[in-house]
């Protein structure tokens, strides 16, 4: 009999490699010192982490948790009808409607994201549509704002919302809100006591897997937002491909990371708290 050890090594070998071990040699940086050059010099200290908590770091830190929180919420908002469509439908139907919804991932985000500076510059789609229906008089530039950003990342992770959900409420036994209606529930007060806390666990999984995405992003604001809105990921990026100081960069990533853990954790609490209902 093959020993599971033997038949997970391929796996937890590739996660070392491309995983642990690049995470592990940026926690080792963020303790680092840059030199003038912008060479690494082996000088342990806590200046970079220290340096978080700069005005302007913590001004962009704040702006892109506001960013990818708005996101968050209108996908949720947008997720949930969908998802919860989706599952009221004939099972004929429901695969097909799951491939609609994931549909884009077989495009490059990239080149999607290109797709939408098409649509929302000043002679784009929209411009162009809004001004044949005569409710502007000149074209309008919707790009290089944060309205665009979060257009651009709400796009891009509905589906990483859309299917948690659809998971949780498939799994909802419907003999439970068939109860809640022959008790005289209304619609609204079933939905609220009964659908909404038993797929709580899949709105979290949902708002963490949009949220953590939508918070390191960096193209989009690059790209829809014209270099002129930046969030932490593109501070990040900067530090590692412009400024050169990869011991701030990598001080500013465990930091991010220090929430995605904190969020994780979060999910692991309120999975346990509903499997105990």
């Amino acid at each position: 009999m093959v020993s599971p050890i033997l038949l997970l090594g391929p796996a937890l070998t590739w996660l070392v490699i491309f995983l642990v071990f690049p995470l592990a040699l940026i926690f080792v940086y963020s303790f680092l010192q840059r030199s003038p050059f912008g060479q690494i010099v082996f000088q342990p200290s806590l200046d970079n982490y220290l340096r978080l908590f700069n005005p302007t770091v913590l001004r962009v830190f704040l702006n892109s948790l506001r960013i990818a929180f708005i996101v968050t919420l209108l996908a949720l908002l947008l997720g949930y009808p969908t998802a919860y469509f989706i599952s009221s439908q004939p099972s004929r139907w429901k695969n097909t409607l799951l491939v609609l919804v994931i549909l884009p991932f077989w495009t490059s985000y990239l080149i999607r994201t290109y797709a939408w500076i098409v649509l929302l510059n000043r002679e784009g789609v929209l411009s162009r549509f809004l001004l044949g229906l005569g409710l502007i008089r000149e074209p309008i530039s919707f790009l290089y704002n944060d309205t665009a950003i979060v257009i651009g990342l709400l796009y891009g992770y509905l589906p990483f919302m859309v299917l948690p959900l659809y998971s949780s409420i498939e799994r909802l036994s419907p003999e439970l809100r068939e109860a809640s209606f022959d008790l005289g529930a209304p619609p609204l007060r079933t939905f609220w006591h009964i659908t909404l806390p038993l797929t709580l666990r899949g709105i979290v999984t949902g708002a963490i897997f949009v949220f953590v995405p939508s918070l390191g992003n960096f193209f989009v604001p690059e790209l829809l937002g014209g270099g002129q809105r930046f969030m932490i990921g593109n501070m990040i990026n900067n530090q590692f491909l412009q400024a050169r100081n990869w011991p701030y960069g990598s001080a500013m990533a465990f930091g991010v990371m220090a929430i995605v853990l904190a969020l994780l954790f979060f999910q692991a609490w309120v999975t346990r708290r509903t499997e105990q209902v």
